[in-house]
């Protein structure tokens, strides 16, 4: 069972996530200030963080800055802070990913799942289909024939796999591809989804999302 510690100052927040993600089946503490927050870290273990920014104490920033000090823990935000900017800080700061309110309780509980699959260990070999990742060996096969990627294609490729269904925001991409901040005129992104979609042939299966990026659609 993963264990979840969530760090959020609205108590009624803190209740409705609580009871949602145990009926999914996960353990969740919770913590209502950043001090208490820090406190729960350095005693206990958990398998992903859900953290506000604005926070009592110690705001969600400074915490992220100290979870990465002492452990490899997931993090997602999840706070009312809406701008790009401050999506773009929070990912550069080293953010799993980054969720605004309000937000729909099946939305946060497909990106935590996302993140943790991110994080498991042994899942070496990814298949979408007829395509065959191999995410250690950095080496794809459609068909059983090797696909040449460059590593940007590469990195694209498993971020879109492992987020597959779940429409990615270009922000997003770029920060986990390329490590900076999106310059909105750059056409390298595009340019890179296109070349997966000719290399993979899967032009009906990397999805163009209006206003917001990306999505691998995979029909179940």
């Amino acid at each position: 069972m993963n264990k979840i510690l969530i760090i959020e100052d609205e108590i009624a927040i803190c209740d409705l996530l609580k009871i949602e993600l145990q009926a999914q089946g996960y353990h969740c503490e919770v913590a209502n200030d950043g001090e208490k927050g820090a406190d729960l870290l350095e005693t206990n273990q958990y398998d992903l963080v859900l953290l506000d920014i604005m926070l009592p104490k110690v705001d969600g920033y400074e915490l992220l800055e100290y979870i990465k000090q002492i452990a490899e823990i997931p993090t997602i935000f999840i706070t009312a802070k809406t701008q790009t900017a401050d999506k773009i800080k929070g990912l550069k700061k080293g953010a799993d990913d980054y969720i605004t309110k309000p937000f729909e309780i099946g939305e946060l509980i497909a990106r935590i799942e996302a993140v943790l699959r991110r994080y498991q260990k042994g899942n070496e070999v990814q298949r979408i289909n007829q395509v065959e990742i191999n995410v250690v060996a950095r080496t794809v096969k459609k068909d059983g024939q090797m696909v040449a990627l460059t590593p940007k294609e590469f990195d694209l490729l498993v971020l879109l796999v492992q987020n597959k269904n779940f429409a990615l925001y270009r922000e997003t991409i770029f920060e986990k591809v390329w490590g900076e901040e999106l310059e909105f005129e750059t056409r390298t992104l595009d340019l890179h989804i296109q070349r997966l979609r000719k290399k993979l042939d899967w032009k009906d299966k990397i999805k163009t999302v209006y206003k917001i990026g990306y999505m691998l659609e995979v029909k179940k």
